[in-house]
Formats: structure tokens, sequence, C-alpha cells
């Protein structure tokens, strides 16, 4: 059994760290590369993706506030730099979904779920820096989307827009009618939160309330107590897909999101639904601990490949069910999950996580870094179960 002590997630956090340290920074067109593949070698000519460099910036920023090294501040200053200089539209607005190795735009789409990721990066290197400009653009993107993508009238966000923030049906995910999605809402209500911790603006409060209400009521199925993942303008879902990664992580990050609001009755509420929501996901855990990616219930079709940011959230999101219900269920499907990431998820060779691992524990060697393979996740993870872990030790 893997050590499960407040040590062993540091160590691991540093690690994380060291690892897109060394082979992240991109050292010809600055910043960080789009992608790096299983041996740890660049692919320079690699399109660079906002969700990636928005996640790079919160990583480092955020372990600059845990460890006060200015190696970290340096390297999150690189990620801000990239963000600024090369995403931002400086004609209408917003950030492109990606660009080009050389920072020119590649794919100009306004994608919600993009804009998210930017302000949630600019929140936290701004609680790090105080640096005024990070505050402003963040306060920007906020702005733009209350403008171009809130629904007034039903609630909740549009999903996507073409580069001038018209309306467009070039989604990432989804196709018109299905406007609104679940992995949008939690991202979003996850930067609004992070933003609303720096700049605790009326407005924002307002919105982020509202958007966690919407989250609670729409995506939530209140019979099954699992998410659903695409709806209309109306708030009518596509299917019933289960996806237990997403289940997990919601069920502690909107708690968090309630406690940053300082609502005692949404706190109550939130915590209730969180439980409720970690005991529907242990459905998804196989005998080895780890939980399975997603299920079709009209299919009867179970995806069994384990996903690195799965396996990170669900250790996160059992170990806050045990904190709330000292449940030793929830505490020992925690430490599982950490075993399985320790035996299964871990490269001790080459460094970082795998992105996938095979039902039969064999690993799939995918990229290290790309679009979507980012250090948000495990680092997170690691910090969280640092904390978490030791906050319980102490009484």
């Amino acid at each position: 059994m893997a050590q499960f002590t407040p040590d062993a997630f540091k160590n691991e956090l540093i690690n994380i760290l060291g690892y897109w340290e060394k082979y992240g920074q991109d050292k010809e067109n600055g910043g960080f590369y789009g992608r790096v593949n299983y041996e740890n070698q660049p692919v320079p000519d690699s399109d660079k993706s906002v969700v990636l460099t928005g996640r790079i910036l919160w990583t480092f920023s955020m372990a600059h506030r845990l460890f006060k090294e200015a190696g970290y501040l340096t390297l999150a200053d690189k990620a801000y730099q990239q963000l600024i200089k090369h995403f931002f539209d400086p004609e209408h607005g917003g950030v492109y979904w990606s660009v080009k190795a050389d920072g020119k735009p590649g794919d100009t789409k306004k994608q919600v779920y993009g804009n998210a990721f930017a302000m949630y990066g600019l929140s936290e290197y701004y609680r790090v820096t105080n640096f005024p400009p990070a505050l402003e653009k963040a306060k920007e993107l906020f702005n733009l989307i209350e403008k171009h993508a809130f629904d007034p009238k039903n609630g909740g966000y549009r999903e996507a827009f073409a580069r001038d923030w018209s309306a467009t049906d070039d989604y990432i995910l989804s196709k018109s009618p299905w406007i609104k999605s679940m992995n949008t809402h939690l991202h979003l209500v996850e930067a609004y939160t992070n933003l609303y911790s720096v700049w605790p603006d009326p407005k924002l409060k307002i919105q982020t309330t509202n958007m966690l209400e919407s989250i609670l009521t729409h995506i939530i199925n209140g019979k099954t107590n699992r998410m659903q993942m695409f709806f209309d303008e109306t708030w009518k879902p596509k299917d019933n897909i289960i996806s237990y990664g997403h289940d997990i992580e919601a069920s502690w990050l909107l708690l968090e999101t309630a406690e940053v609001l300082h609502d005692e009755k949404l706190i109550e509420k939130v915590k209730k639904k969180s439980v409720q929501m970690a005991e529907a996901a242990s459905s998804g855990l196989s005998p080895d601990g780890a939980l399975n990616y997603e299920y079709d219930p009209e299919t009867k079709h179970t995806k069994t490949e384990r996903s690195w940011w799965v396996a990170a959230e669900q250790m996160v999101g059992f170990y806050n069910a045990y904190q709330l219900t000292r449940q030793d269920q929830f505490k020992v499907k925690s430490e599982k999950s950490w075993d399985y990431i320790v035996n299964e998820f871990i490269d001790s060779d080459k460094g970082e996580w795998f992105g996938t691992v095979a039902e039969n524990g064999t690993p799939v060697k995918g990229d290290k870094i790309n679009f979507w393979k980012c250090p948000y996740h495990n680092s997170r993870a690691c910090a969280e179960m640092w904390r978490r872990v030791g906050k319980v030790q102490k009484g």
C-alpha cells in the first residue's frame, strides 16, 4: 500500500512541477510547448491550446503560493506572457482556442470553456503577484462571457461563438441544439469562484451563485445524483451517459464554490449533494480501486480505460466525502485511488503520469503534454490531499 501521508502528496506535487519545468518549456518560441511525446521529446511545430496554457499558469501560480519559491513564479510569468501576448484577441476580445507554435492565431473561435481556463489562470496569478493587469484581463473575460454567453431567460451559458462572438455551430464537443454543456458549466463556475476569491464583486457573486444553482437544478439529475452531459437552450438533456470522473470531480468542486461564496444555506445543500454524488460515482469503481471512464445506460457499454485526470479527481472527491461524513468507506476508496495512481499512473522511468491506463493496468504510451494533458488535475489533487490529510491528522 502506498504511503497515504501529507509528505507523500507534497513530494509527488514537487515531482510533477519538476517535470513541467524540465520538459515543458519552449526554448525557441517562449512559453511552453503544445505537445511533448511519450519519450519526453517536444514536437516543436505543434499548436498550443488556451486550455493547456491557462492550466499551466494556474499550476505554477498555485505552486508559488504554496512553496514561495521564485522558480515557480518565473514559470508562472512565462505562462502569463504566453497567454497575454498570443491568445488574447486584440480586435474582438476574449481568447483564441489555439495558436500556432510561433504564437500566430490558430483556431480563433471563442469557446467559453477556453475563456474560463484563461480566467482561472489569471485570477490565481493575480492572487500571488497582486499584478493589476492580470486582474483586469480576468475581469475583461468575465464581462465578455456575461455579455455574450449568459442566457438571461433560462439561466446558464452557451457553449461557443465565432471569433467576433457571433453565433456558430462549430463547437468542440457538441452541435446545435445542444448549446449548453456540463463540462463548460463545471469549469466556468470553478473559474468564477477563483476570480471571486480575489475580486469579491457583487455581480460576480450573483452570477456564480446562480450558476451553481443551475448546475444543482438542471445538470445534476435529482434522482440519480449524476450529471448529464449536453443540453438545449431550455435545459432539455441529450442523453444519460454517465461520466464517473466528472461526477466525482464536481462533488468536491461545487462545495468549494459554496464555501467561497460564504452562503451557509447553500453550503449545507451542497454538502448533502456532494456525498450523494460520491456515492453514485462509486458504482463506477472496479475491484482494483480505479474508476471506469464512462457508461452508456442505453447501449450498456462501459468505457473501461482509466484516465489520469479521473484518478486524480476520484482521490480528492472520495476523501472530501470522508471529511464530510467520517465514513471509513470513503477514506478507503481514496486510499485505493492513491495506491492505483502510485502503482499504475506515475511513470517512475520518464516522469509525470501516463494519460491512460488500460483495464488490465497496461499504460498507453501517449503524449505527456498536449492540448488536454496538463499539470492541472494531478498537481491540484496532490496539493488538495497534502492539505486535507494534514488537516485531518491535526484534528
